[in-house]
């Protein structure tokens, strides 16, 4: 099977979607690997990075026409002037991974289909234990929420930590987040590692605790918020009057900080409004919005898309290539994905693969001439003529033994001491383990022999305990009082 990975083409896209490290492993599964000649140069990947990993290097129309696979980090629907170039280089049975906007665009989906293209949209993958290495939303996400602090940090005409100088204290910086999904709990630690007060919000109260273990403080508006979180971990889309309420308790909160990170994005749907121009009018001039739902219509009412909006002496930062502006580490971590997501479908693949005739039978034993063919499975193995229940009989004897153990310290042990000295406490207690030890091996499919050695260690461990007792209770008679 061949892996193609074609250079991106989306305006101010610098990612690849697989590194040399990831295509080094898909070889080593067995796979080949095309890379676009320049396709991980913007990432900090040069071409010398792949070929010394084992990849090959080939012009685009190359990589498409070779492969059976192709990994890409925006697909025909998530990149709408580059992507219909690349439907047309696609051929049917062919199967493309990557994010695609299906929720977004669903004609680009349509178009693949009717090419005949296996598509798989990565932004699909269901939030479960199993698929977090799978999971590009979150991998972008948590780089996404990074950079937002660092934009508005660079912003800002003010320091985020306090500082005590000769010159005076310099207060701290106030950060308001909305919306403690994946970013919004990084972007609360990366404001919380530069020094800056820190509180968040969230329609889902069950976050609370996630916003108070990263050192933030949880704003809570007198709303009813039962049922906001889908089965998938996000939050519900809200009724006009909760979002009106909402916008209304927020207000105070939104003007009394000096930078706000808004993280709200419901999956093919336009973003929420949150942040109203009115908001933004009650806040300090030179605070700054940074609104990473921009590319679906924005949390504030004043964003544009890949833009900087100044609006009463406020900055709206309406970015949406944040991810890109760290092109190793997103590439790094969305190939980690993309490979992960690889081999679970190369191990489907062959454990659906029909099997072989006598696949998972014993081999044919060759025969003797003038002997029939012994019984594969109660045939004797090794030189001296080993059963191959032996390993099972020595498992077994010392299963026993170990319990044996246990069982009966246990069971002596939970006496109180003051019924037998010490001395005798240890006696018992080894009598305890054989007792047990030899109940236990009275088995009926053990030999004669085995069993009546058995039932003599149960008889004399018998008399030992029993004796043991009969002995302090003699003891202890000697120190009551007569009469």
């Amino acid at each position: 099977m061949i892996v193609g990975v074609p250079r991106e083409t989306a305006a101010r896209e610098r990612r690849v979607a697989l590194v040399p490290a990831a295509a080094h492993a898909l070889v080593k599964a067995g796979l080949e690997v095309v890379v676009e000649r320049g396709a991980g140069e913007a990432s900090g990947y040069p071409d010398a990075d792949y070929v010394a990993k084992g990849a090959r290097l080939a012009a685009r129309d190359e990589v498409f026409a070779a492969a059976d696979v192709l990994v890409q980090v925006r697909g025909p629907g998530a990149d709408p002037d580059g992507g219909v170039a690349d439907l047309a280089r696609c051929r049917p049975g062919q199967t493309l991974i990557g994010m695609h906007d299906p929720l977004g665009d669903p004609g680009a989906v349509f178009r693949l289909a009717e090419r005949g293209v296996t598509a798989f949209a990565l932004e699909l993958v269901p939030r479960i234990t199993r698929a977090q290495s799978m999971d590009v939303l979150s991998s972008m996400a948590t780089l996404a929420g990074h950079q937002a602090v660092l934009e508005a940090a660079a912003r800002l005409p003010r320091l985020f930590p306090m500082l005590m100088t000769a010159a005076g204290t310099l207060a701290p910086a106030k950060v308001f987040v909305v919306g403690v999904g994946v970013a919004g709990l990084q972007a609360i630690a990366t404001a919380k590692r530069l020094g800056a007060v820190v509180e968040a919000y969230d329609v889902r109260p069950a976050v609370r605790d996630q916003v108070l273990s990263v050192g933030a403080k949880f704003v809570e508006f007198e709303l009813e918020t039962a049922g906001a979180e889908d089965r998938g971990g996000y939050a519900k889309e809200q009724s006009a009057e909760f979002l009106r309420r909402q916008r209304e308790q927020m207000q105070a909160v939104v003007a009394r900080n000096d930078v706000v990170i808004t993280t709200a994005a419901i999956p093919g749907k336009k973003a929420p409004v949150l942040v109203t121009a009115a908001m933004v009018a009650a806040m300090a001039p030179g605070s700054v919005i940074v609104d990473l739902a921009a590319e679906r219509g924005g949390n504030c009412e004043l964003t544009r898309a890949d833009e900087a909006v100044v609006a009463h002496g406020v900055t709206i930062l309406g970015d949406t290539d944040l991810v890109s502006r760290k092109p190793y580490h997103a590439s790094q971590m969305y190939a980690k994905n993309v490979e992960t997501f690889l081999k679970s479908l190369l191990r489907r693949r062959a454990r659906d693969r029909p099997r072989g005739r006598g696949h998972g039978r014993h081999p044919a034993v060759p025969r003797r001439r003038g002997r029939p063919s012994p019984d594969p499975r109660t045939a004797r193995t090794g030189r001296r003529g080993r059963r191959p229940g032996l390993m099972d009989a020595l498992v077994a004897a010392i299963t026993v033994f170990v319990l044996a153990i246990f069982v009966g310290f246990e069971i002596i042990t939970k006496i109180p001491p003051t019924l037998h000295t010490p001395l005798m406490s240890g006696s018992n207690a080894i009598s305890g383990i054989t007792l047990i030890g030899a109940v236990i091996s009275t088995r009926a499919d053990n030999d004669a022999l085995a069993t009546g050695l058995a039932v003599a260690a149960v008889a004399f461990a018998m008399i030992n305990v029993v004796g043991g007792y009969l002995v302090t209770h003699r003891m202890l008679g000697m120190f009551k009082r007569k009469g």
